[in-house]
């Protein structure tokens, strides 16, 4: 496996030049008319750039994990099903998935800086909602417009790497915005499971209240406007649909795109079913779910740390086969486990810890490679990134959903998504191979 996954890596992105979509042939005019980035290196050092996009890329999965550990509770609160608990869940999915297509050209249009204050102020205004809501159709409502609100977290932070960094300085800012998508679900079932226990369901909403607020602050005092290719065109239909276009048809973005996407995607789906299962099936307190949940994301968190060492030795891309290894290892270590024996605490969470960490070293590298050569639509490849990594988490878990019991959800779901991530790397860097062949024929 890692012999193959190297050579795929090697043919599929060594010695390919970066793509620019405006030069080529048939690209809108106002993508070809565009000033020049600025001059005199970033606008934002590489430490700013690191903190700042680690925390607007933690919103998201903070908002989500928060949460979970209520989700059983949630149902007698309100006097409602768990499947009507799963739908706040299932709302929130489709809030951030699908306002990912339209945050990141946004941010294109109008600049990342006005764009991320103008969508924090709605995540907050959708908070309130939530902390107060009297019915399960207002906590619905409230879901779906924070992660509405939380969306522009995870193409921003992407679109401010992309537009002032390139190559092994992009993976390592791409590795601490990583670490930071791991600490944030890590800590937030936790902070989730106690608060829930100490004081009720309402006061996980303050918690995420204070987040925004802070986050806001530090977006007004610390963020400085990135793009330097700011264009209301990019608002137009036919250059938003060719923009979209371009980045689909092109393997050397979906290569990369589609293993962050199902890879990404399954810690999503993961979240969705797991306190069902650790909770209903293997016996755990919501505060036990919160503390094990650790493994998880301290595997995640191992695995950036390890990344950031390597990284000073090699390449990036050179950690890639290891990682798709681990993931492969992972899922057919979950398939075997909950398939021969009962559920176990152990039996669930050591394969998810291996994923975690396999995942972890992977990402710091396909990130910046699908960005790379897009940086006139940096906010709307890093957008249709995050859409991508979010629907594959929303159809997971609707298909968990669907199958009415969370430990066959588990079963089947997860390692198929993790199968599907890597068996894409590989074909989709076949066919980049094959267009390079002629590039060094010739």
């Amino acid at each position: 496996m890692s012999s193959t996954a190297s050579s795929t890596v090697s043919d599929a992105i060594d010695g390919l030049p970066p793509f620019d979509p405006a030069l080529a042939p048939g690209a809108p005019r106002s993508q070809t008319r565009r000033p020049p980035p600025p001059e005199g290196g970033p606008i934002m050092s590489e430490m700013r750039t690191s903190l700042l996009g680690a925390a607007l890329v933690a919103i998201g999965p903070i908002t989500m994990a928060l949460y979970t550990p209520a989700m059983p509770v949630l149902a007698e609160a309100f006097g409602t099903s768990q499947s009507m608990i799963k739908l706040t869940l299932t709302a929130y999915f489709a809030g951030f998935a699908l306002t990912q297509l339209v945050c990141g050209p946004l941010t294109d249009a109008f600049g990342r800086r006005p764009v991320t204050m103008a969508f924090l102020l709605l995540y907050l205004a959708s908070t309130v909602v939530a902390t107060f809501a009297p019915t399960i159709e207002w906590m619905i409502v409230a879901r779906t417009l924070q992660g509405i609100g939380a969306s522009v977290g995870v193409a921003v932070s992407r679109a401010i790497v992309r537009d002032q960094f390139t190559g092994q300085t992009s993976a390592r800012i791409m590795n601490t915005i990583a670490m930071m998508l791991a600490i944030g679900p890590a800590l937030a079932p936790t902070i989730g499971g106690v608060t829930l226990e100490l004081f009720g369901w309402r006061e996980i909403f303050w918690a995420m209240l204070i987040y925004g607020v802070v986050l806001i602050i530090v977006t007004q005092v610390c963020f400085r406007e990135t793009n330097p290719y700011i264009d209301r065109a990019n608002l137009r239909p036919r250059v938003l649909l060719h923009n979209y276009a371009t980045l689909l048809r092109d393997p050397r973005y979906m290569q990369p795109s589609m293993l962050v996407g199902f890879g990404i995607g399954t810690i999503y789906t993961l979240a969705s079913v797991l306190p069902f299962v650790l909770i209903d099936h293997v016996g755990l307190t919501p505060s036990q779910f919160g503390f094990g949940m650790m493994i998880q994301s301290g595997s995640f968190i191992s695995g950036t740390i390890v990344t950031g060492i390597a990284m000073r030795r090699v390449d990036a891309m050179r950690l890639l086969p290891f990682g798709m290894t681990g993931m492969v290892v992972a899922a057919s270590a979950l398939l075997a486990s909950l398939t021969l024996m009962p559920p176990t605490f152990l039996g669930v969470m050591l394969p998810v810890g291996l994923f975690a960490f396999s995942l972890a070293t992977s990402l710091p590298s396909v990130t910046s490679a699908a960005l790379q050569g897009f940086p006139r639509m940096a906010g709307a490849a890093s957008a249709l990134m995050g859409f991508l990594q979010f629907g594959a988490g929303l159809l997971g878990s609707l298909i968990i959903a669907a199958l009415g019991n969370p430990l066959l959800g588990i079963i089947l779901v997860p390692p198929a998504m993790l199968f599907i991530a890597v068996a894409s790397y590989l074909l989709l860097g076949r066919v980049n191979a094959r267009r390079a062949a002629p590039l060094g024929e010739g």
